[in-house]
């Protein structure tokens, strides 16, 4: 019966090992994309540093890398949060279905307490 329903639940455990992976791609290129904004703010500091920009350029430049920043960072957090709770029911997933197997262990022992005590009473 069990195979039964690893055969049902198969695709949709597939589907959600691909939306697993996009998840993963987006939370990668997100992390890419601050690092990018990270650089691109050192070398506006080494641009007022040399006297390439004046500072108000740099001030605007700044507000607007700074923002993007703030707000890339909140949604890092956010989708860390988002993480946290699929994972929880990912874990109770796994245990109920340890939970499964160990129900099925003990059924099977039924039939040789049954010859044991056959056995004694000869």
């Amino acid at each position: 019966m069990l195979a039964v329903d690893d055969i049902i639940v198969f695709p949709f455990k597939s589907l959600l090992m691909v939306f697993r992976e996009i998840y993963n791609a987006a939370v990668q290129e997100m992390k890419q994309e601050g690092d990018r904004i990270r650089l691109e703010l050192g070398q506006l500091y080494i641009s007022l540093e040399a006297g390439n920009i004046d500072e108000a350029t740099f001030d605007e430049r700044e507000r607007v890398l700074l923002d993007r920043l703030d707000e890339l960072e909140a949604q890092q957090a956010e989708s860390e949060g988002d993480e946290e709770d699929t994972s929880g029911a990912e874990e109770q997933e796994q245990e109920d279905y340890e939970d499964e197997d160990e129900d099925e262990d003990e059924d099977d022992d039924g039939p040789n307490v049954y010859l044991l005590t056959s056995e004694q009473e000869t």
